[in-house]
């Protein structure tokens, strides 16, 4: 059993910064990929970045192409969502989760999921 437990996130006014992690505990955290999605109210959970077991070739949203960055560090088994030039349009519950070996853009193919995490961006 893998937990993941996110950072709180925060009000944040447009065009600031805000910095996300996720914490993994149990099983092996550093042989999966990882990933973060964002979910609106009235929304299906949507994808926003993913991360590989080496960090390598990351994937993102076009949405957050640009302005965010994912990032891991497996020995403190941490991840990591930088996002700057944040927008109105970012306001969602983000949460991190952990996929088998394998990125994928999918929800549906993740194994386990943070609690999520509240980020408002205020005009």
């Amino acid at each position: 059993q893998v937990q993941l437990v996110e950072s709180w996130g925060g009000l944040v006014q447009s065009g600031g910064s805000l910095r996300l992690s996720c914490a993994a505990s149990g099983g092996t955290p550093s042989r999966y990929a990882m990933g973060w999605f964002r979910q609106s109210p009235g929304l299906e959970r949507e994808f926003v970045a993913a991360i590989s077991l080496g960090g390598s070739t990351p994937l993102y949203a076009a949405s957050a192409r640009g302005r965010f960055t994912i990032s891991r560090d497996n020995a403190r088994n941490t991840i990591y969502l930088q996002m700057n030039s944040l927008k109105p349009n970012d306001t969602a519950v983000y949460y991190c989760a952990a996929n088998f070996l394998t990125m994928s853009t999918r929800a549906r193919d993740y194994d386990y999921w943070g609690q999520g995490t509240q980020v408002t961006v205020s005009s």
